[in-house]
């Protein structure tokens, strides 16, 4: 085996143990305190040392494990994870956790990206406007043909474009963090959440004029209408109170 296929083949391995790994302590399986030992992980995985550790190191890194001397690594609260990591947010969105983390997260967009929107119409430039307009129009066009996954390239690129275009590196970063949301609930399947309606793709349009028209406090309006009405419709779908 050529040493690059040799690398290839590790990074995979590495991947399906953190994933595998992640999926088990975000769903439950590993509970908080359980200990992860090489040698059970080894004939368990089949793999090295080496790429158990990386892998372990990748965990500790999204805060899930922590190394105990003597012990070994242990898992850790949820209180502990980076929550906002695209990579826990996929594993929660596949997980009994799907519904907690979707209000979790409705509740900060809807405190977070009004204010983007608001940001973003007073920093814009005529070429970022353009950008945000076009992605709502694919939006608008890929409503009314039903192509559900240009919609979504569309809808992540909207709301990654109006969060770094606020002008705020903070607000800027989560735009990884709604990626990955948006990129779950379509994963998931599930009809309120992931519906693209010609109405949603008409809100999006409407909230990149007003950002292109330089009006902030229409632009912080319609982006809330947007947001709200993504809250709505997981009310509808779950049961539970809105987001507040």
């Amino acid at each position: 085996m050529t040493p690059g296929l040799s690398a290839s083949r590790e990074r995979g391995l590495h991947a399906r143990v953190v994933d595998v790994l992640g999926t088990e302590i975000v769903d439950g399986r590993l509970v908080v305190g359980s200990i992860l030992n090489l040698d059970d992980l080894a004939v368990r995985f089949t793999v090295s040392r080496s790429v158990l550790r990386e892998a372990l190191r990748v965990l500790q890194s999204l805060g899930m494990v922590e190394p105990r001397q003597r012990i070994g690594t242990q898992v850790l609260p949820r209180t502990s994870w980076d929550l906002m990591n695209p990579q826990i947010i996929l594993w929660r969105g596949r997980s009994p956790e799907y519904f907690v983390q979707m209000r979790e997260l409705l509740e900060l967009r809807l405190g977070l990206e009004p204010v983007a929107a608001r940001l973003s119409a007073r920093a814009f430039t005529p070429d970022q406007a353009s950008a945000v307009e076009d992605a709502a129009r694919t939006m608008v066009a890929a409503a009314a043909s039903g192509d559900g996954r240009a919609y979504l390239e569309a809808d992540v690129a909207f709301h990654g474009a109006v969060l770094r275009g606020s002008g705020n590196d903070v607000i800027g970063h989560f735009a990884s963090t709604v990626e990955a949301l948006l990129r779950t609930r379509t994963e998931e399947r599930r009809f309120t959440i992931t519906e693209y309606t010609p109405a949603a793709a008409e809100l999006h349009l409407d909230l990149a004029l007003a950002i292109r028209s330089g009006d902030a406090d229409a632009a912080f309006s319609r982006s809330w209408q947007l947001i709200d009405t993504t809250v709505a419709e997981f009310v509808a779908e779950s049961g539970g109170s809105p987001a507040t």
